[in-house]
């Protein structure tokens, strides 16, 4: 996945404190860095003396740069007119169109970009507004889509407004980012609520919100506050794409049943009613087992309670590595060992395993 950080020049952190953060996401892996030129409370004098060495120090780890850009920005940077050339030699490599664009332009610049990606508003575009950008002939290979982020409490998305704006990008062959606050780290100014893109997420951990938007079909996930804990970006770094990643407490004690639930996992497209059976554990299993026939003795063969993580014992014969789910309670049985439990706080997601999903998990005894 392509997630990222997000910069503000002129506005919270000192630039000691917004260069160790560069540092710090590319160290984790992350490649993008979103930062914003038509902040109101943004102090200009400082924005213009920080904002080249925080650019030229994204740039040296070849992180893209994404600047979401107004016609205001055009005053603060002292351009007497737009030009993506001019975004450019600043190292800013996508321009996101917010406010004070018109279809035309943005249909033009598409296809006059010189090199310079493009970004549309995903929470403001419409099935209106994108048939208009398609008959004025845009050029949709050079742009994605990145959701706002919304300061002010019970502004942010709805899951269901999210997920309508996302399958309609898709459907355009448009890939979409969205947003997650800091649930631990320096939140942003003036009002310091966080800065998510769904309302649901403002007081959520950080980790949870990300996976969750993974969940929800999202392509890239941005750290939207200021200054996130170090925890926070390592957690964005090692975010699995186009699959749900449970947090779950292991139960187990058996090398070989550890080593299979290290795995990613898909979802049986003939959907159980009870729960989400994992449609290549059984063969894996013999894979990974020792050059005799894998033999998976009983262990915890407890009551199964929703969110169990189970797994066939030898005495499930041909079923043996069976790996489900539990999505309704079931008492217990000789036959199956109950070796993890997803946490109570994560059960929501499970909702998000469909039929050919994938799935895996992250596990703390």
């Amino acid at each position: 996945m392509e997630n990222g950080i997000s910069i503000y020049p002129g506005l919270d952190n000192s630039i000691e404190e917004n260069l160790s953060l560069i540092e710090q996401a590319h160290k984790c892996g992350l490649t993008r860095l979103f930062t914003s030129l038509h902040i109101p409370e943004t102090d200009p004098g400082r924005l213009k003396k920080e904002l080249h060495e925080t650019l030229r120090a994204a740039r040296d780890y070849g992180m893209e740069i994404i600047s979401d850009i107004s016609p205001a920005t055009l005053k603060l940077l002292g351009f007497r007119e737009f030009k993506a050339s001019a975004f450019k030699m600043l190292g800013i490599s996508t321009l996101r169109l917010d406010y004070g664009f018109g279809l035309e332009e943005i249909a033009h610049l598409s296809r006059h970009s010189h090199g310079t990606r493009l970004q549309l508003n995903a929470s403001t575009m419409t099935g209106k507004l994108l048939s208009a950008l398609i008959e004025l002939k845009t050029d949709f290979n050079h742009i994605d889509a990145l959701h706002n982020f919304y300061p002010r409490r019970g502004t942010g998305l709805s899951e269901e407004t999210l997920v309508r704006k996302n399958l309609m990008l898709h459907k355009m062959g448009i890939r979409v980012g969205a947003f997650v606050p800091s649930s631990t780290g320096r939140k942003r100014g003036p009002l310091g609520d966080g800065l998510p893109t769904m309302e649901e997420h403002r007081d959520e951990d950080t980790d949870l919100a990300a996976r969750h938007l993974v969940a929800l079909g999202t392509d890239s996930v941005f750290l939207s506050d200021s200054l996130p804990t170090p925890a926070e970006i390592a957690s964005l770094g090692s975010l699995k794409g186009d699959q749900v990643t449970l947090s779950a407490r292991l139960l187990t004690h058996d090398p070989l049943t550890r080593q299979l639930l290290q795995e990613t996992f898909t979802a049986r497209v003939d959907e159980a009613r009870d729960a989400i059976r994992a449609e290549e554990s059984r063969k894996r299993l013999k894979e990974l087992a020792p050059a005799s026939a894998p033999r998976l003795e009983a262990e915890n063969t407890s009551e199964r309670p929703l969110g169990a993580v189970t797994l066939d014992n030898e005495g499930y014969g041909r079923y043996q590595g069976e790996l489900q789910i539990i999505k309704e309670p079931q008492g217990r049985d000789d036959r199956v060992n109950v070796v993890a439990q997803v946490e109570a706080e994560e059960i929501g997601l499970l909702q998000y395993i469909s039929p050919g999903r994938k799935f895996s998990f992250r596990f703390h005894d």
